[in-house]
């Protein structure tokens, strides 16, 4: 099932086989755009068919029925993907009033594939899945300091909804701050 795009460039719903591939692209990403932020033993040490086999296992046995993972592809490439799933909320936190909210978990495009729509179609296809499921609202997760994620959400229609919070590392710490978007459910998205 195709949901998004013309021929050479789609998204669809991941599949097992795009497990490997999926991997690389998040290694390659978290080189290039993380290396600042992340330990570098952590990003030298990145053991690539470990995290294939957790793509695999995401992809064939999801945690539950609204986690899912799309995959973005530019002719036989998967050059991006999405991960998404049921929010989490902090512990002093209600459930948004405008309905269930889904977090995108992951939005990476391998930066050698980065600004030619992937990240829109990616965002577009989910909302496109998610919206009949009832979802009226999505949140992500943004280190402080990615500045192209912020200024891409930003340009979507997001805006931070002034929750932050505070990852160890476990020799630095990433202050990340929270974006939005609510969902219309009368909006069609351009497939």
């Amino acid at each position: 099932m195709q949901l998004t795009g013309r021929a050479e460039s789609a998204v669809r719903p991941a599949r097992p086989a795009d497990a490997p591939a999926i991997a690389h692209v998040q290694l390659v990403t978290w080189r290039t755009a993380y290396r600042s932020l992340l330990p570098t033993e952590v990003l030298d040490t990145w053991d690539e068919t470990a995290a294939a086999e957790s793509w695999t296992q995401a992809i064939t046995s999801p945690p539950t029925p609204g986690h899912g993972l799309l995959v973005a592809t530019e002719g036989p490439e998967q050059v991006g993907y999405l991960a998404y799933g049921p929010a989490e909320l902090a512990e002093d936190e209600t459930s948004s009033p405008e309905g269930p909210t889904t977090e995108v978990a992951a939005l990476v495009v391998e930066p050698r594939w980065g600004r030619r729509g992937h990240g829109s179609r990616l965002l577009a296809a989910a909302v496109d899945l998610l919206l009949p499921t009832g979802v009226r609202r999505l949140q992500q997760w943004v280190p402080e300091t990615d500045e192209v994620t912020a200024g891409f959400l930003e340009s979507a229609g997001w805006a931070a909804d002034g929750w932050a919070r505070t990852l160890d590392t476990g020799t630095s710490t990433i202050r990340e701050h929270r974006w939005h978007v609510l969902l219309d459910p009368t909006q069609e998205t351009d497939a």
